[in-house]
């Protein structure tokens, strides 16, 4: 995403197709990727108060020929979960990322929510986002701030 020039592009493998298009921004409003985990450690405070947060997502339908879309999502605090990382249990602030898709496009296409970690207590940094890496259809991967070993599911730490 070239937040400056406006414009989203994608390498869609299955297809060997790049997707790219022109898509009206907010800045300051609208994020992709890891730009949420920033974001978030912005909000960390009115999430935490239970605010809900509306901001604007970067995204790509399962329908390539639609090409890049900014939507709406809420941002929530889902809870304090504690995860093994590396050897290691820590404890991490849940928020999810909820797109906000039309009635009537729900019946073609299902968004999962994204969920990222951050560090608890603060100072907010980022422990662990899970979501589809570029498609809603595509697998959910982790990425952890820790290596090493198989990480483990969140769980809730209570609190």
């Amino acid at each position: 995403m070239d937040f400056l020039a406006g414009i989203a592009t994608a390498h869609i493998s299955q297809d060997h197709k790049d997707v790219s298009k022109r898509i009206k921004i907010e800045p300051g409003r609208t994020f992709a990727g890891f730009g949420f985990s920033l974001a978030l450690s912005n909000l960390r405070k009115r999430l935490l108060h239970g605010e809900q947060v509306q901001l604007k997502a970067v995204g790509f339908s399962d329908f390539p020929t639609l090409g890049p879309q900014v939507v709406t999502v809420t941002i929530s605090h889902g809870g304090l979960d504690r995860m093994k990382m590396s050897g290691r249990s820590v404890k991490g602030d849940r928020f999810i990322i909820h797109s906000e898709i039309p009635f009537i496009a729900n019946f073609f296409v299902n968004v999962p929510d994204t969920k990222v970690w951050l560090t608890n207590p603060a100072p907010a940094g980022f422990l662990r986002w899970e979501g589809p890496i570029v498609l809603p259809n595509d697998p959910l991967i982790r990425v952890d701030l820790l290596s090493g070993t198989k990480s483990g599911p969140a769980e809730s730490a209570g609190g």
